[in-house]
């Protein structure tokens, strides 16, 4: 049996399923398939795990950093 002391940092960083990438991204003001068309239609750094789509907070993060720098270049 293992002890919740010995868990990856990973497990902390992950996010499982369009639910809950969508509440770290936009809180409840987005629906579900939001997340699903970026996923598809855009570069939002995410993979699936099985048919589960997921994501780690740490990536998303850097993401959208380079997105708001690329955003202030002229």
């Amino acid at each position: 049996m293992s002890d919740d002391s010995s868990d990856p940092p990973l497990s902390s960083d992950l996010l499982e399923g369009a639910d809950e990438i969508r509440k770290f991204l936009y809180g409840d003001r987005k629906t579900k398939r939001s997340i699903y068309y970026l996923a598809e239609h855009s570069r939002l750094p995410v993979f699936r795990l099985g048919t589960k789509l997921c994501a780690r907070r740490s990536v998303l993060l850097a993401y959208i950093a380079e997105q708001e720098l690329n955003g202030k270049k002229t």
